[in-house]
């Protein structure tokens, strides 16, 4: 969710455009408008017993609108409990170069819907008091975290620690042309971290607020929520996820890969859009962001994932009411009012829908978005392959659509057949435009960082 900014003087063209459409494990969420007209009961959901009235969707068209007119060159989803069974389908090509096309089943990399599985493994702890949620991050992580003493394990999870995002670091940038073909064609995107590497270099940074006054999206949270699931359990973050979720739900294609580079089954790939032509970036050492987006999966897995969680088949009753505790949170080019709970967030799209809970996420050539029901009882999981450099404004209204026709009653959402002869205008849930204020960037992983406590050669203390 969190842009990674580009530091660069450089007027926007052909640079500035390329730059613009990659962010670092999460991008901004896209904003649904709450504008839909129409009667609804509950929490701006439908009426009582509409649910089973839903007619069975097809978002094929949605997909082949992300590629033909989205800048995207693949595009895979899963909708599930809008009627008798899920829809899946895909668009456009998982290669380039041979014009394969893309398939339904393809994993992609999930970027920041990692959080999602790191937070539900941490509340399952705190269900087995094993932890609590405000105990004080230097309890688990002594002296890892400056005023460790008065930052609570919830503000890692909701974000209102204020620690500072390490990803907003100028080492992880690329702020010219040089560096994004190095990104594409050198060694950066193989670099290894370790979490204590990535806290150091949140460490070195004054914090944005003090606790739990403000709120500031920060993948340090999640790092060092996947370090205190260590401490806790004596267990890597990754085996806690799949002994806990993944094997449990029969996840089949979910993997946290730490330092792997490949996907181990079928893909589509990322491409940079270079003056050289395509570059293919679909491998790259995912351990830069660690439990805050190291994760690969399927829309199959995820729509599975998001039913179990909100159907009360991960967390008791306690720890689901501090899943969906939001706080106001502040999210750049995204309506007001989006609230951000422990690992997820929750967003109104209006009368006539249900609130949408869950995730977005993005890693440079790759983004997701799984959103669904209160009651485990409808989502869609989306995958699309961005070619970075080219303009995917014009893909931001097939993914409100295919929100819509999730969560929306049929007749509420782009694209529905008109009301026949309405006595005025009836306006229609509609994605918008997320800015695309220059400057914004893709990570540069690496130069290499030296672990704490030795030497770290060209580090500058900001104060």
């Amino acid at each position: 969710m969190t842009i990674v900014q580009l530091r660069t003087d450089r007027r926007r063209g052909r640079l500035g455009a390329r730059f613009a459409a990659v962010a670092l494990a999460g991008a901004t969420v896209l904003a649904l408008a709450p504008t839909a007209a129409v009667a609804a009961g509950g929490e701006g959901g439908p009426a009582a017993g509409t649910a089973e009235r839903r007619p069975r969707v097809d978002g094929q068209q949605e997909l082949r609108d992300l590629v033909e007119r989205g800048g995207t060159t693949a595009a895979l989803a899963e909708i599930r409990g809008v009627g008798r069974s899920p829809w899946r389908g895909a668009a456009g090509v998982s290669d380039l170069a041979t014009g394969r096309p893309a398939v339904p089943d393809g994993r992609f990399r999930i970027g920041s819907v990692t959080k999602v599985f790191v937070s539900t493994v941490l509340l399952q702890l705190v269900g087995e008091g094993r932890l609590r949620l405000d105990d004080p991050v230097g309890r688990h992580l002594p002296g890892v975290v400056p005023n460790g003493a008065a930052i609570t394990v919830r503000q890692l999870l909701n974000h209102t620690s204020g620690l500072f995002n390490y990803t907003e670091d100028t080492r992880f940038l690329v702020t010219n042309e040089a560096e994004l073909e190095d990104y594409a064609y050198g060694t950066w995107r193989y670099r290894d971290y370790r979490p204590e590497q990535l806290a150091a270099v949140s460490a070195e940074h004054p914090p944005y607020f003090a606790p739990g006054q403000g709120w500031h999206y920060s993948n340090t949270n999640y790092v060092l929520a996947g370090m205190i699931v260590r401490k806790v359990t004596g267990r890597a973050w990754q085996q806690e996820v799949e002994r806990r979720i993944v094997r449990p739900l029969h996840l089949e294609d979910t993997v946290f890969p730490g330092s792997g580079t490949g996907f181990g089954g079928p893909h589509a790939h990322a491409y940079f859009d270079l003056p050289t032509g395509p570059a293919d970036v679909t491998r790259l050492n995912p351990s830069v962001v660690d439990a805050a987006g190291n994760g690969i999966s399927t829309t199959t897995d995820l729509d599975r994932f998001h039913a179990a969680l909100f159907g009360g088949k991960l967390l008791r009753p306690a720890e689901m009411s501090a899943l969906t505790e939001t706080v106001p949170s502040t999210l750049p080019g995204t309506i007001p009012g989006v609230g951000y709970g422990l690992g997820v967030f929750r967003l109104d799209l209006g009368p006539g829908c249900e609130a949408a809970w869950g995730h977005d996420g993005s890693l440079p050539g790759w983004g997701t978005l799984l959103l669904g029901s209160r009651d485990g009882k409808r989502q869609f999981a989306l995958s699309y392959n961005p070619f970075v450099g080219r303009d995917g404004s014009a893909g931001e209204e097939p993914v409100g659509s295919l929100a819509a026709k999730t969560l929306c009653e049929p007749g509420a959402g782009p694209g529905a057949p008109a009301a026949a002869a309405p006595a005025a205008p009836v306006p229609q849930p509609q994605v918008q435009p997320v800015p695309q204020a220059v400057p914004r960037s893709i990570p540069r992983t690496g130069p290499g960082l030296p672990l704490p406590g030795l030497p770290l050669p060209g580090l500058v203390t900001r104060s």
